[in-house]
């Protein structure tokens, strides 16, 4: 701190007109003929005294001969950080005729409490503070002037926000010296053109003008309470500027201390979803979790790990983890376990697989859930259409099971997490998932009359971004190996929410499922507008700070290649089968209106592929005749 205070006020004399410095100058060699004339006389007493009288008179006669000698001599003609031989001559003579006439006043003349010998003394001593005055003076610009020689090669940086994160932020990356800060921006009127702990502030309009005439590599965004909308309008400032994006998590995650620089993170993708997030209900996510036993299948997966992080938080009795991969389901279980511990929570991981029935039965019946999300499922679409047996069988089967052993063991709820590929699927992943929604349709709809009190529900949503599989992540790893980004097509879309959105609506969907009359339930969470992959690409690129490559920048920048839909791959998503809805308790969820598929059609097919080995061409007809609206593409 006080190190860049020292700087502040450096650059603030610099910044000095030359007529004030020269006048600065003669102020602090004034100052030396006070100090040495009071020093003389103290050394001639041998003791500390104040001056009195004639001694005064010895003050303002040195300083009335020594200024305008030392002036006259050209003593403040030079630069005083490239002060040398030519500053020390001038000096000499200038001092050396101020001697002459000054001794020989208080020698001639005697001046009651005015040694003789000051003529003599005090001389010396001024030669001595002028050289002193000058050398330290000259080392402290030399030094400063290095440094900022230093700060020319750092990255130049911009702070978006001047309030006290903006603050905190700067004064942490000036203590930190690896970054040039060139000023704030700010929405505030009242500060523009104001500084700030030394820092310029500039309106919001200024932005791309100061990037491009310094040079500016980074834009912070020190503004935790920014919302989505206004986050979205600076970003769409900054797209012309090159400039790498990067922001302060939100006001709730900086509540319990103050910024730190490693709180700076890359700008998410989902921070620019054209919308804002859905806000869950605090009630509806309750109910069906807390002080309940929660069985959570594909624990270890992006969407099944952040359900057992949102199920924690709501106070279940117990979760129970169900997982096939060790990897994932020891680092879910290693990152709740003291969460749990702390807020008495038992947390079981259990590795298994969900076509186990009899390993289900047994740890349903040990533990005896009363809530269960099923988000077990393989969703990768190119290697599930290269393994369609495999894939049918996880899915479906795996769904089937399930719901059988919950209204075995009277489950109260049970959740199936789907996708919008499960709506007039082209691939075998979209396939199996429409077949595991019309399998647990079916058995709902067969035991609705009876007194098996298990209530189905069913969650359809488009991409999830950052999840296993995501586009984000990939084209991130694309960018930071300098490209190419790899687009299937140019006019893809795809609907996109965040990880915690999903989970949420996962939570959310078995309260709202009040009707038991049609079976399951198919919700589905209004998620805006679908977005074009190629300008999610577009924006990642630029968003960290390169170019984009095209016919006017061909040998820099990053290029978009268009490799070509995948097998099974289609151009737009939908989200419901027979384009109808209708609306909930929750203003931004919506029940699906579909109708039903025969159950005794989809058995006949569920016992083929119970008995199928590895036929996937059985299996591709079966799919084909139970008329799920599935499209295969010609190379199937």
């Amino acid at each position: 701190m006080q190190a860049a205070s020292s700087e502040r006020r450096i650059d603030a004399l610099l910044a000095l007109p030359r007529s004030a410095k020269h006048a600065l100058a003669v102020l602090v060699d004034s100052a030396l003929c006070v100090l040495t004339v009071w020093l003389a006389i103290c050394f001639r007493f041998e003791s500390w005294v104040s001056l009195t009288d004639y001694q005064w008179l010895a003050v303002a006669l040195s300083v009335l001969l020594a200024i305008p000698l030392l002036t006259a001599f050209g003593f403040y003609h030079t630069v005083i950080r490239y002060a040398g031989r030519q500053t020390i001559v001038a000096a000499l003579r200038a001092v050396g005729i101020y001697a002459v006439i000054y001794s020989a006043i208080f020698t001639a003349y005697g001046f009651p409490l005015v040694p003789r010998t000051i003529g003599i003394l005090q001389p010396l001593l001024l030669l001595i503070g002028l050289a002193l005055v000058r050398l330290l003076a000259s080392q402290l610009l030399n030094e400063h002037t290095q440094a900022i020689k230093v700060q020319d090669n750092l990255p130049v940086v911009l702070i978006y926000g001047a309030g006290n994160s903006g603050q905190q932020l700067a004064t942490l990356l000036k203590a930190k010296g690896e970054s040039r800060i060139i000023g704030f921006i700010d929405d505030n009127k009242n500060l523009h053109k104001a500084r700030i702990a030394g820092i310029p502030v500039y309106d919001s309009s200024e932005v791309v003008s100061l990037t491009i005439e310094h040079k500016v590599s980074d834009v912070l965004l020190a503004m935790p309470s920014l919302t989505r909308n206004r986050r979205n309008d600076i970003i769409k400032l900054l797209r012309p500027s090159r400039v790498a994006v990067r922001t302060l998590p939100s006001l709730t995650d900086l509540a319990h201390g103050k910024v730190n620089e490693e709180d700076l993170r890359e700008l998410n993708i989902e921070d620019l979803l054209g919308r804002e997030p859905v806000k869950p209900d605090q009630e509806l996510l309750t109910e069906n979790i807390t002080g309940k036993s929660i069985l959570v299948t594909g624990a270890g997966g992006s969407i099944g790990s952040e359900l057992c992080r949102q199920i924690i938080k709501l106070a279940p009795k117990q979760l129970v983890m169900i997982e096939l991969n060790e990897f994932t389901l020891y680092k879910i279980n290693d990152e709740l376990s003291a969460t749990a511990n702390e807020r008495g929570i038992k947390i079981t991981p259990i590795l298994a697989n969900v076509l186990d029935e009899d390993a289900i039965d047994s740890v349903m019946l040990a533990y005896k859930p009363q809530t269960i999300y099923h988000a077990a499922a393989y969703k990768h679409v190119p290697l599930v259409e290269s393994n369609p047996v495999v894939g049918l069988k996880n899915n479906v089967l795996g769904t089937l099971y399930l719901a059988r052993n919950a209204l075995k063991h009277d489950v109260q709820d049970f959740v199936l997490i789907s996708t919008d590929k499960a709506v007039r699927p082209t691939n075998i992943m979209g396939a199996s998932k429409r077949l595991a929604e019309v399998v647990l349709q079916g058995i709902a709809n067969e035991y609705k009359d009876t007194s098996r009190s298990t209530r189905f529900s069913i969650v359809r949503f488009g991409n999830v971004l950052a999840s296993s599989g995501s586009v984000v992540p990939k084209f991130r790893e694309q960018i930071l190996a300098g490209g190419p980004v790899t687009v299937t097509h140019p006019n893809i879309t795809r609907y996109f929410m965040t990880i915690p959105e999903a989970a949420q609506l996962v939570l959310q969907a078995s309260p709202l499922n009040i009707s038991h009359t049609r079976g399951a339930s198919i919700f589905i969470l209004d998620m805006g507008e679908p977005v074009r992959i190629v300008d999610l690409a577009a924006l990642m690129i630029q968003l960290a700070g390169h170019t984009i490559k095209n016919h006017k920048h061909e040998n820099t920048g990053i290029d978009i290649e268009f490799i070509g839909l995948r097998p099974g791959e289609k151009l737009y998503e939908e989200l419901l089968i027979d384009s109808h809805s209708e609306a909930t308790e929750h203003s931004k969820i919506f029940r699906a209106v579909e109708r039903f598929h025969p159950w005794l059609e989809t058995e006949r097919f569920l016992h083929t592929l119970r008995q199928t080995p590895c036929d996937g061409q059985a299996v591709l007809q079966g799919i084909l005749q139970l008329d799920l609206g599935y499209q295969p593409p010609s190379s199937n």
